[in-house]
């Protein structure tokens, strides 16, 4: 179930505690997107301040320990001017918060602000890229460890859906739709076998049981899939290829 009061409460807090600088609290990802999965899913935050000074924050601590204890992570905090100005950088993380977003308290920045895709290529390499050495990084902490490597797996599969998705966009594709429908739409342009992803979706929403599958042939299975599309990815975006 999606915290809603929690998030409400929160709200309450920051506006008690920024006054006149908080000038909007912005929901988006998962609850705003409607996949939401309790005991795995965060609930993303937005606050859109106007000054970012060290006292200015300081206001904040109160309200930002509260969530802490409430074990939610705490919002990113920017103003509207460096929203702006970081559009361009951080073009993933503005395109999803713009496509899925629900304004808690003040203006709606995100429907109006301009997102320049000159970098996103580059970004979405970076991140497959990034994630996916992290990902063989984290695997070998956790050897032995059947618990955490099904931790691990299910953990990572927002974000890299997410990744799948934005290569779509970036090889032309409206890269619409669930994570699942993209890494399916993906997996057809690039002619590889996703299954993997789907099935761990399954696992992760409650539809299957971790128990029938072998997390190490399910590893294997994803790890090989990322490692794919990174290269593919990588090759298909070479603007010399």
């Amino acid at each position: 179930m999606v915290p809603e009061k929690l998030i409400d409460e929160f709200v309450e807090r920051m506006r008690a505690a920024a006054g006149t600088n908080l000038l909007a609290a912005i929901l988006y990802g998962s609850v705003a997107a409607g996949d939401y999965v309790t005991g795995y899913s965060d609930v993303n935050l937005l606050c859109v301040l106007g000054e970012t000074s060290f006292a200015a924050l300081e206001a904040l601590a109160p309200a930002i320990e509260w969530l802490g204890k409430q074990k939610h992570r705490a919002p990113l905090l920017m103003s509207a001017e460096e929203i702006r100005r970081s559009a361009d950088v951080f073009s993933i993380e503005f395109l999803d918060m713009r496509r899925h977003h629900r304004v808690l308290w003040g203006e709606d920045i995100l429907k109006t602000l301009e997102i320049p895709m000159r970098l996103h290529r580059a970004q979405v390499e970076y991140e497959l890229r990034e994630k996916t050495i992290l990902l063989r990084q984290r695997l070998l902490t956790v050897a032995g460890n059947a618990e955490a490597k099904w931790e691990l797996l299910l953990r990572s599969l927002p974000a890299f859906g997410t990744l799948f998705r934005h290569a779509l966009i970036a090889l032309g594709d409206a890269g619409a739709g669930s994570k699942r429908e993209a890494a399916a739409a993906l997996a057809g342009k690039l002619g590889i076998d996703s299954s993997v992803f789907g099935e761990l979706l399954d696992i992760r929403e409650g539809k299957a049981d971790r128990k029938a599958a072998k997390v190490d042939e399910m590893f294997a299975r994803y790890l090989k899939l990322v490692e794919q599309v990174t290269a593919a990815v990588d090759k298909m975006l070479d603007p010399a290829a």
